[in-house]
């Protein structure tokens, strides 16, 4: 046998193994023995490149194969090898991974019911909290009369006579491998494996009828607007047995009026006086948790942002909460009555700051020199 496993297959020392898989199953289709007539050379060559493939496919074994070489990869070693692991790479390579093993008889899987999709509408505070919500749809469920059986009552369903109750025939086939037996579902059960001879009144045989469903979702603290909760076994029931699907449930949050969220912290605006910003205050501020007092410096300038730690939203993965963020906003004065108007005036004096004329300003002063 060659020496190095990468030359048999054709590919380079850092192939992908989809390129490893991509090229054994060329070459296997060019070599295996019944496509070439009992040639000994051929399949000589191909349980060489199958031992190869069965090393490199396998990472560890690969490992082992680039440090040690062929002694110290392990592996198969002969032809009862390649019906081993490798088979399913085999029947890739001769049918494009859609023939079945050799057999049957195995019985049918439990059918899957489908999934179900709802959208619920959260108000900002129950997306931050959590809460128990109930949703309903209009969709599949259970025949009450037959149980979900799909028969009539006082009767029961019977093994189906084409498949003998495994829910798939049969189908043999000639290829190059010899003969090829592979595996469908039973069109006259439809792969349940059983027939209904006396369908129920109530869903004509199929086990389950269309009405209106509800069910309570616990929606936990954090969530955000787009987020999906997925419930599982709430969806719809197969027809005539079997497991139901999954309920997802698409959350939409609305916007709250005083809060914008930014991951698990929220934003707030707070307006102060001017006279608070300069001389400092203490102000009661609205949290999600209910008011809460914080101090305004001296000095504080508008835009400023005051971080108030854990009265953000939970995190959903772990414990704790995010920030709130107050960002302050210094309103200017308006309306002043005369007193008011004079006493900046002097401030501003004091101040040194120059400031428009009691007279109106720059306009009044233009209209006084036209006159």
């Amino acid at each position: 046998m060659a020496n190095d496993y990468y030359e048999l297959l054709g590919v380079d020392r850092d192939a992908s193994e989809e390129e490893i898989k991509r090229a054994y199953r060329r070459l296997a289709r060019q070599l295996h023995p019944d496509a070439n007539g009992g040639d000994t050379e051929a399949e000589a060559r191909f349980k060489e490149v199958t031992v190869a493939y069965e090393t490199l496919r396998d990472p560890e074994r690969r490992r082992r194969y680039d440090t040690f070489g062929p002694d110290g990869a392990g592996g198969p070693g002969g032809m009862g090898d390649v019906f081993g692991a490798g088979i399913g790479d085999l029947f890739d390579a001769f049918f494009g991974g859609g023939a079945g093993r050799f057999g049957g008889g195995r019985h049918a899987e439990p059918r899957r019911g489908e999934d179900v999709e709802v959208v619920l509408d959260l108000r900002f505070e129950e997306a931050v909290f959590g809460v128990e919500r109930s949703v309903t749809w209009r969709g599949p469920v259970t025949c009450a009369t037959c149980g979900g059986s799909g028969a009539r009552p006082g009767t029961s369903p019977t093994t189906c006579p084409d498949c003998q109750g495994t829910g798939q025939v049969r189908r043999v086939r000639q290829s190059i491998l010899g003969q090829m037996v592979t595996t469908v579902p039973c069109a006259r059960c439809r792969g349940l494996g059983e027939v209904v001879s006396s369908p129920c009144p109530d869903c004509r045989g199929e086990g389950r009828r269309t009405a209106e469903r509800s069910e309570t979702v616990k929606v936990p603290p954090g969530v955000d607007d787009g987020t999906t909760l997925r419930v599982s076994g709430a969806g719809a029931p197969p027809p005539r047995g079997g497991l139901p699907g999954d309920l997802y449930v698409h959350l939409r949050v609305s916007p709250h009026e005083r809060f914008e969220r930014s991951g698990t912290d929220l934003l707030t605006r707070v307006h102060v006086a001017f006279t608070q910003a300069a001389l400092g205050a203490e102000l009661d501020i609205e949290t999600l948790d209910g008011t809460e007092t914080v101090s305004i410096a001296p000095g504080t300038q508008s835009g400023r942002v005051l971080k108030l730690r854990g009265r953000g939203v939970p995190f959903m993965r772990g414990r704790g909460r995010g920030d709130l963020h107050v960002e302050i906003v210094v309103d200017t004065p308006t309306g002043l009555d005369k007193h008011q108007e004079q006493l900046l005036r002097e401030l501003a004096r004091l101040r040194g700051e120059k400031v428009a004329t009691s007279e109106g300003g720059l306009f009044s002063r233009i209209r006084s020199s036209l006159g």
